[in-house]
């Protein structure tokens, strides 16, 4: 098992930076994925990055030179770096990773962008 436990969301303007780390309750070395999410009012839950244990990278569309995963395995945390955020970033972030078949969530983490 691992507990994730999200930080680092708040209220920024348009064009501002936030980080989100999201610390794991064990070593992150043997996690071959982790994965941040967001959801945002009356939507779905979909993947915004992801980032294997090699490490290679996703990101989809809509924050691909915008945002950017990482993680430090020394530190058992990913992170999420977010640049030039824009009001449709708006949503609840939730890091995720999967093992031996079952998914693990964090608790999420709000990101409110003002215009």
């Amino acid at each position: 098992q691992v507990q994730l436990v999200e930080s680092g969301g708040g209220l920024v303007q348009a064009g501002g930076s936030l980080r989100l780390s999201c610390a794991a309750s064990r070593s992150t070395a043997s996690l071959r994925d982790m994965r941040w999410y967001r959801q945002a009012p009356g939507k779905e839950r979909d993947l915004v990055a992801s980032i294997t244990s090699i490490p290679i990278t996703y990101y989809a569309d809509s924050v691909k030179g915008r945002l950017n995963i990482s993680r430090d395995n020394a530190k058992n945390t990913m992170y999420l770096q977010m640049n030039n955020l824009k009001p449709e970033d708006t949503a609840v972030y939730y890091c995720n990773t999967v093992e031996i078949g079952v998914d693990y969530w964090g608790q999420g983490t709000q990101v409110t962008v003002s215009s």
